[in-house]
Protein backbone atom coordinates (compact mmCIF):
# COMPACT_ATOMS: atom_id res chain seq x y z
CA UNK A 1 0.00 0.00 0.00
CA UNK A 2 1.18 3.61 -0.75
CA UNK A 3 0.10 6.27 0.98
CA UNK A 4 0.38 9.59 -0.64
CA UNK A 5 -1.20 12.72 1.33
CA UNK A 6 -4.84 11.61 1.70
CA UNK A 7 -4.99 8.94 -1.18
CA UNK A 8 -4.48 5.57 0.12
CA UNK A 9 -3.33 3.57 -3.64
CA UNK A 10 -3.01 -0.35 -3.86
CA UNK A 11 0.33 -1.80 -4.51
CA UNK A 12 -1.58 -2.85 -8.16
CA UNK A 13 -0.85 0.91 -9.35
CA UNK A 14 3.02 0.20 -9.02
CA UNK A 15 3.07 -2.96 -10.11
CA UNK A 16 0.60 -3.52 -13.03
CA UNK A 17 1.45 -2.84 -16.37
CA UNK A 18 -0.97 -0.71 -18.92
CA UNK A 19 -1.37 0.61 -21.47
CA UNK A 20 -5.01 0.83 -23.76
CA UNK A 21 -5.05 -1.24 -26.58
CA UNK A 22 -7.94 0.46 -28.69
CA UNK A 23 -7.25 -1.63 -31.56
CA UNK A 24 -8.03 -4.78 -29.55
CA UNK A 25 -10.63 -3.33 -27.43
CA UNK A 26 -12.85 -1.06 -29.79
CA UNK A 27 -13.61 1.03 -26.32
CA UNK A 28 -15.55 -1.59 -24.91
CA UNK A 29 -15.28 0.51 -21.10
CA UNK A 30 -17.94 3.03 -22.73
CA UNK A 31 -20.75 0.43 -23.32
CA UNK A 32 -19.48 -2.39 -20.47
CA UNK A 33 -20.76 -2.86 -17.44
CA UNK A 34 -24.19 -1.97 -16.02
CA UNK A 35 -24.25 1.93 -15.47
CA UNK A 36 -22.62 5.07 -17.24
CA UNK A 37 -19.58 6.57 -16.21
CA UNK A 38 -19.14 8.02 -12.56
CA UNK A 39 -19.68 11.44 -12.12
CA UNK A 40 -18.02 14.20 -9.27
CA UNK A 41 -20.96 16.47 -7.65
CA UNK A 42 -18.18 19.53 -8.97
CA UNK A 43 -18.16 17.94 -12.93
CA UNK A 44 -22.26 17.59 -13.03
CA UNK A 45 -22.65 21.69 -13.56
CA UNK A 46 -19.43 21.72 -15.84
CA UNK A 47 -20.69 18.87 -18.04
CA UNK A 48 -24.15 20.76 -18.26
CA UNK A 49 -22.84 24.13 -19.06
CA UNK A 50 -20.62 22.48 -21.52
CA UNK A 51 -22.88 20.39 -23.23
CA UNK A 52 -24.32 22.36 -25.67
CA UNK A 53 -20.80 22.78 -27.21
CA UNK A 54 -20.11 18.89 -26.73
CA UNK A 55 -23.53 18.05 -28.54
CA UNK A 56 -22.51 18.03 -32.26
CA UNK A 57 -19.93 15.22 -31.04
CA UNK A 58 -22.27 12.45 -30.18
CA UNK A 59 -24.29 10.00 -31.97
CA UNK A 60 -28.39 10.26 -32.48
CA UNK A 61 -29.08 8.28 -30.09
CA UNK A 62 -26.51 9.51 -27.55
CA UNK A 63 -28.64 12.56 -28.15
CA UNK A 64 -31.94 11.15 -27.57
CA UNK A 65 -31.06 9.60 -24.41
CA UNK A 66 -29.97 12.95 -22.96
CA UNK A 67 -32.43 14.32 -24.27
CA UNK A 68 -34.90 12.09 -22.10
CA UNK A 69 -32.52 11.71 -19.30
CA UNK A 70 -30.81 14.96 -18.81
CA UNK A 71 -26.20 14.84 -19.10
CA UNK A 72 -26.49 12.45 -15.77
CA UNK A 73 -28.48 9.92 -13.69
CA UNK A 74 -28.95 8.16 -10.48
CA UNK A 75 -27.44 4.09 -11.35
CA UNK A 76 -28.68 1.53 -9.41
CA UNK A 77 -26.79 2.11 -6.58
CA UNK A 78 -27.90 5.50 -6.23
CA UNK A 79 -24.64 7.00 -7.59
CA UNK A 80 -24.49 9.46 -10.06
CA UNK A 81 -23.30 8.92 -13.54
CA UNK A 82 -23.80 10.19 -17.26
CA UNK A 83 -26.62 9.05 -19.07
CA UNK A 84 -26.76 5.64 -21.16
CA UNK A 85 -28.44 4.34 -24.03
CA UNK A 86 -30.79 2.51 -23.40
CA UNK A 87 -31.43 0.96 -19.94
CA UNK A 88 -27.76 -0.09 -18.74
CA UNK A 89 -26.74 0.47 -22.34
CA UNK A 90 -23.52 2.60 -23.59
CA UNK A 91 -22.70 6.36 -22.40
CA UNK A 92 -24.51 8.49 -24.31
CA UNK A 93 -21.34 10.28 -24.90
CA UNK A 94 -19.91 7.44 -26.83
CA UNK A 95 -19.52 7.43 -30.54
CA UNK A 96 -18.03 4.98 -32.63
CA UNK A 97 -15.03 5.69 -35.39
CA UNK A 98 -14.88 4.87 -39.15
CA UNK A 99 -13.19 2.15 -37.63
CA UNK A 100 -15.61 1.15 -35.24
CA UNK A 101 -13.86 2.05 -32.07
CA UNK A 102 -15.98 4.00 -29.40
CA UNK A 103 -14.70 7.27 -28.75
CA UNK A 104 -15.61 10.12 -26.20
CA UNK A 105 -17.77 12.86 -27.43
CA UNK A 106 -16.33 14.94 -24.17
CA UNK A 107 -13.15 14.80 -24.89
CA UNK A 108 -13.72 15.28 -29.14
CA UNK A 109 -14.82 18.19 -28.10
CA UNK A 110 -12.48 19.15 -26.01
CA UNK A 111 -9.65 18.05 -27.85
CA UNK A 112 -11.28 20.57 -30.73
CA UNK A 113 -11.70 23.23 -28.36
CA UNK A 114 -14.95 23.28 -28.37
CA UNK A 115 -15.28 22.51 -24.72
CA UNK A 116 -13.58 23.34 -21.49
CA UNK A 117 -14.30 19.99 -19.96
CA UNK A 118 -12.10 16.76 -20.99
CA UNK A 119 -14.20 14.03 -20.05
CA UNK A 120 -15.03 13.00 -16.40
CA UNK A 121 -12.05 12.06 -14.20
CA UNK A 122 -13.37 8.58 -13.41
CA UNK A 123 -12.81 7.92 -17.15
CA UNK A 124 -9.78 9.82 -17.32
CA UNK A 125 -8.28 7.31 -14.48
CA UNK A 126 -9.69 4.21 -16.05
CA UNK A 127 -8.69 1.16 -14.78
CA UNK A 128 -8.03 3.24 -11.46
CA UNK A 129 -11.13 3.31 -9.53
CA UNK A 130 -11.43 5.84 -6.04
CA UNK A 131 -13.45 5.09 -3.40
CA UNK A 132 -14.37 7.91 -0.95
CA UNK A 133 -14.29 8.21 2.48
CA UNK A 134 -14.36 10.61 5.25
CA UNK A 135 -10.64 10.72 5.64
CA UNK A 136 -8.59 9.67 2.45
CA UNK A 137 -9.60 8.54 -1.44
CA UNK A 138 -8.88 4.98 -1.66
CA UNK A 139 -7.48 4.28 -5.28
CA UNK A 140 -7.76 0.38 -6.91
CA UNK A 141 -6.82 -0.92 -9.99
CA UNK A 142 -9.85 -2.48 -11.42
CA UNK A 143 -9.14 -5.99 -13.40
CA UNK A 144 -11.54 -6.61 -16.15
CA UNK A 145 -10.91 -8.98 -19.23
CA UNK A 146 -12.31 -6.35 -21.40
CA UNK A 147 -8.51 -4.62 -20.86
CA UNK A 148 -6.50 -8.20 -21.01
CA UNK A 149 -4.96 -6.32 -24.20
CA UNK A 150 -3.78 -2.86 -22.43
CA UNK A 151 -2.32 -5.76 -19.57
CA UNK A 152 -0.32 -7.48 -22.38
CA UNK A 153 0.75 -4.09 -24.20
CA UNK A 154 1.76 -2.45 -21.18
CA UNK A 155 3.81 -5.09 -20.24
CA UNK A 156 5.28 -5.22 -23.47
CA UNK A 157 5.96 -1.93 -23.67
CA UNK A 158 7.30 -1.72 -19.74
CA UNK A 159 5.17 0.76 -18.86
CA UNK A 160 2.99 0.90 -15.52
CA UNK A 161 -0.33 1.65 -14.80
CA UNK A 162 0.90 4.85 -12.82
CA UNK A 163 3.00 5.82 -15.32
CA UNK A 164 0.43 5.32 -18.06
CA UNK A 165 -2.19 7.49 -15.96
CA UNK A 166 0.35 10.37 -15.56
CA UNK A 167 -2.10 12.71 -16.90
CA UNK A 168 -4.96 12.11 -15.36
CA UNK A 169 -3.26 11.08 -11.47
CA UNK A 170 -1.76 15.28 -11.98
CA UNK A 171 -5.13 16.19 -13.05
CA UNK A 172 -6.93 14.64 -10.36
CA UNK A 173 -4.14 15.50 -7.43
CA UNK A 174 -1.45 17.93 -9.05
CA UNK A 175 2.30 17.35 -9.91
CA UNK A 176 3.26 17.90 -6.18
CA UNK A 177 1.27 14.85 -5.34
CA UNK A 178 2.69 12.83 -8.66
CA UNK A 179 5.93 13.78 -8.01
CA UNK A 180 5.45 12.23 -4.58
CA UNK A 181 3.99 9.20 -5.82
CA UNK A 182 6.95 8.56 -8.26
CA UNK A 183 9.34 9.31 -5.47
CA UNK A 184 7.45 6.71 -3.12
CA UNK A 185 7.61 3.91 -6.30
CA UNK A 186 10.69 4.70 -8.23
CA UNK A 187 12.88 5.64 -4.61
CA UNK A 188 12.40 2.24 -3.36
Amino acid sequence: MIIIENAVLSDDIKEQFFVCDLEKCKGACCVEGDAGAPLEDEEIPILQENYPAIKPFLSAEGIAAIDTEGVWAFDQDGEKGTATIGENGACAFSLRDEKGVLKCGIEQAYMEGKSTFRKPISCHLYPIRITKYDQYDALNYDRWEICDAACVLGKNLGVPLYKFLKGALIRKYGEAWYSQLVEEIEGE
